[in-house]
């Protein structure tokens, strides 16, 4: 791929910046703060393995445009998730390969997170390899507490990266995790003041770029072997009872208060 700014999507929704051997992948729905509808979720399933085959590319970053990382499912698609099944397991299925892919790409995955990472945002940042936040950024998975089961992401990792006692707290809670505590608990590398993440990521990133690829390559395979073999146990079991969640009556009841909420 030349150096260059390359978009995706029908509309654009995820941008590719190739700058030597690192690219930065950006989501790119900041009207919506970057929540993933169907077009965005559809593309950052199938980034992945293309990147990974590209013999060039040295480290990723993964950011989103505008004010937040990303705010998660577009409320719009979780809605016709709930009425249309076919929808909804095409859904899973991406984020099944999300999931595989992200914790599976060869080279390095840093998360630039310069806002909120509420949800699949928040799982994105969970499976990449290093983590910046931005100091008024936040961290927070709220599957449980809406009524979903948290099947693509946090539940898989967090337990690897922090205690499991911490995990279960915050993802059965959903709550808010701040910067400051994320890195205190082991989800995120360090903080950055605002407005910074995507220049200390791409600065890592180009350190990255320059090690020995094979050293990097299989290092990063072997650090990476728990969390594989996680994800290879759990993940078919975990998808199957999120896709059962959107059946339930709590989360129907949840979405509906929601989409109530939501601005026309």
């Amino acid at each position: 791929m030349a150096d260059g700014v390359v978009s995706r999507g029908e509309h654009d929704e995820l941008l590719v910046d190739a700058r030597g051997g690192v690219r930065l992948v950006t989501l790119n729905r900041p009207d919506a703060f970057n929540a993933a509808d169907e077009g965005l979720h559809g593309e950052i399933s199938r980034i992945w393995s293309e990147l990974d085959a590209d013999p060039d590319v040295r480290a990723i970053v993964l950011t989103g445009s505008g004010g937040a990382f990303s705010a998660g499912g577009d409320l719009n698609l979780l809605e016709r998730m709930v009425e249309d099944t076919e929808v909804r397991r095409a859904i899973m299925a991406e984020a099944g390969v999300i999931v595989r892919a992200m914790t599976s790409v060869r080279v390095p995955i840093i998360a630039a997170v310069n806002g909120p990472a509420v949800g699949l945002g928040c799982s994105l940042a969970s499976m990449s390899d290093l983590v910046v936040v931005e100091e008024d950024a936040y961290f927070a998975d709220p599957h449980v507490a809406l009524g979903l089961v948290a099947a693509d992401g946090g539940a898989l990792t967090w337990p690897l990266l922090t205690s499991l006692l911490r995990a279960k707290e915050f993802i059965f809670l959903g709550d808010r995790l701040s910067a400051a505590d994320a890195v205190q608990m082991g989800l995120a590398n360090r903080v950055v003041p605002n407005g910074t993440a995507v220049e200390v990521a791409l600065g890592l990133a180009e350190r990255m770029a320059k090690l020995p690829p094979q050293a990097l390559r299989e290092t990063k395979a072997l650090l990476n072997r728990a969390l594989r073999t996680s994800v290879d146990s759990a993940l078919a079991g975990a998808l199957e009872a999120e896709v059962s969640s959107f059946d339930e009556p709590a989360f129907q009841a949840n979405l509906a208060r929601m989409l109530r909420r939501k601005p026309s």
